[in-house]
Parts: C-alpha cells; sequence; structure tokens
C-alpha cells in the first residue's frame, strides 16, 4: 500500500437512497396509531445501541454505524465486527444506480425469485459532510497505488480503509464502478463527519427492474433514465 497519502480537508453534499417502506411495513399489522407507535418503540428497543458519537444524527444517518456484525465484505468494510461506513454518492442518480445494483445481485443470487412488476420506492437523502482529513482515490498520486474500482475483488480497497482509519481519515472518494459515467462515490467512516445531523434534503425516486434492465424514475425532479444491466455494471441504452 502506499506509504505517502495525499490527504486534504473535504466539504461535500453527498446522495444514499433508503427504503421508502419503513413506516407502511408496520401500519399494515396495527390497527391504530397508537398501536403502531407502540410496536415501533418495540421494535427501535430490539435494535444494538446506536454508538454515543452517533447519538445526535437522524437514524438515517446512523444506522450504517449501529450494526457492528456486518454480514459480508463490501468495498471498504470487511465482514464480521467492524468500524461502519456510510456509502454515498455525489450525484443522487449514482446513488440510486449504486441501490438498483443491490437489487440486481440480489436476483442474480437467486434466479428462482421471481422479480416484482412493480417499482421499489425509495427516499434519496442529502448529507452535508465536512472533515479535515479526507483522501481522493481518484487523485493521481492514488490512482495507480491499488485497484479501487475492481468489480468484486476488495482487497486493496479493504487494506487501505483499514490503514487510513489509523491516521484519522473520514471520507473516502472513489469511483462508481456501477454507473457508467463513472461519477464520484463516497465512504465516509465516522458519524463525526456529518456537519448537520439531518438531511439537508430529499427526494423520492422509484426503481422498476427487469430481467435486462432498470428504469429509474426520480419523482420528485419529473426524470426518468433507463439502463442496461451489464456483467458488472449498467450500460446506456442505445
Amino acid at each position: 500500500m502506499p506509504n505517502v497519502r495525499p490527504y486534504k480537508s473535504a466539504r461535500q453534499n453527498v446522495w444514499r437512497l433508503i427504503e421508502g417502506q419503513y413506516r407502511p411495513a408496520t401500519q399494515k399489522i396495527v390497527d391504530t396509531s397508537a398501536e403502531q407507535e407502540a410496536l415501533e418503540h418495540l421494535l427501535e428497543a430490539s435494535k444494538p445501541t446506536i454508538p454515543p458519537d452517533c447519538a445526535h444524527l437522524d437514524y438515517q444517518f446512523s444506522a450504517p454505524f449501529r450494526y457492528g456484525c456486518y454480514p459480508h465484505n463490501s468495498r471498504f468494510r470487511r465482514q464480521g465486527p467492524t468500524p461502519g461506513v456510510f456509502y454515498a454518492s455525489e450525484h443522487a442518480l449514482t446513488a440510486a444506480l449504486e441501490a438498483a445494483w443491490i437489487t440486481v445481485k440480489f436476483y442474480r443470487a437467486s434466479p428462482d425469485t421471481a422479480i416484482p412488476r412493480t417499482a421499489r420506492n425509495h427516499t434519496a437523502i442529502q448529507a452535508d459532510i465536512q472533515v479535515p482529513v479526507a483522501l481522493d482515490l481518484t487523485d493521481p498520486q492514488m490512482a495507480g497505488q491499488g485497484n479501487w474500482t475492481h468489480a468484486t475483488e476488495y482487497h486493496d480497497c479493504l487494506e487501505l480503509a483499514e490503514k487510513v482509519r489509523t491516521e484519522n481519515c473520514e471520507l473516502l472518494r472513489y469511483q462508481s464502478v456501477r454507473d457508467p459515467d463513472a461519477r464520484a462515490n463516497f465512504a465516509i467512516l465516522t458519524c463525526r463527519a456529518f456537519a448537520q445531523p439531518a438531511p439537508v434534503q430529499t427526494q423520492t425516486w422509484h426503481l422498476f427492474h427487469t430481467p435486462d434492465r432498470v428504469i429509474i424514475d426520480n419523482e420528485t425532479l419529473r426524470q426518468r433514465f433507463e439502463y442496461l444491466v451489464g456483467p458488472q455494471r449498467f450500460e446506456p441504452v442505445k
């Protein structure tokens, strides 16, 4: 791994998509608002304790840091009891593509599961991030010092994430693998990185999947995008 890293301070607004069904899911099994509130409290009490340095944050920001046992390796977080990572994107569309790829992976792993013929609803949340120490992996000094954009192998990224945490780095900027326009993603490594405790902006998005493509609607801005599903990324429709 590189011994010298071009750390800089950073201030950046980033986007992340979250599922939009968290309250309707419990509403379906109760009869009144009071019952729903009681059920929500029971569910909250059953979850892991929020880390103290994340307690001031909206749950949409603190959730990735709350669950300490991670089910599988991701680009900058190892499987097991490892520190949390808030993954986000510079553009909301990139965040939508990243969320859509998770669904693609799920159905590839379960080929006998039918893809629903309805769109999945998501909320795009925008976070205001400010950190004194950040690292841009698209910087020419870093670009050739590790494989930061492999579609499935995360060894170099995981090694780097562990090292930079010891050097007080709180933000990694890197190229999206799933976005055909290769726009930027971010890995936020600490709760201290959030300059504001709640989203500064939200949008409503809908993701509709078929076996060979995804149709993405930004309801807020009345925009529609369509992509083909490639082997490891989305491809433009020609």
